[in-house]
């Protein structure tokens, strides 16, 4: 018996028990591509309003801080606010790579985990008391692993020539 596999995968026997709206026609998933779209865009926008906030935010603690304590201290707040910043940003550029594509894309997600990390290393290692050795071990690991996560992702996913 011939395959009669389609792209999704389904046989047109299989495939034929269904009612006409849910076999994958015309038209049949419409209303949850603009439904996840809706919800992709008011997300994104979120997070730029809330990234911008964090900006603000963070100058005005930087300033306030800086005023009372001293630069250093301010310039560590500002540099974790930075980082969350940017790991927001780099969460939006993912929400409209999956727009654009319709379907979910690796790398920015990684780039967000590392990002993460190396905020938490900076700013164990800003604080005023000791670091413990195994989060710092394990913090190190995950850098590892996500720059591993990130080069296997981007070799695999090259576009065959």
């Amino acid at each position: 018996m011939p395959d009669t596999t389609k792209r999704t995968g389904l046989s047109d026997r299989w495939r034929s028990g269904f009612p006409a709206r849910l076999r994958g026609g015309p038209g049949s998933t419409w209303s949850l591509e603009h439904a996840q779209d809706i919800v992709s865009v008011t997300v994104g926008v979120v997070l730029i309003v809330l990234a911008a906030i964090l900006v603000v935010s963070g100058i005005v603690s930087f300033i306030d801080t800086a005023v009372h304590t001293g630069v250093t201290a301010g310039a560590i707040k500002l540099l974790d606010s930075i980082l969350l910043v940017l790991i927001l940003v780099e969460i939006v550029y993912a929400v409209v790579l999956s727009l654009r594509a319709h379907r979910l894309v690796a790398q920015p997600f990684i780039v967000v985990g590392l990002i993460a990390v190396i905020r938490r290393v900076l700013v164990l290692l800003s604080g005023q008391g000791t670091v413990p050795v195994s989060e710092l071990a394990l913090l190190i690991g995950m850098v590892v692993a996500f720059v591993a996560g990130l080069i296997a992702v981007t070799y695999f996913e090259k576009p065959a020539s």
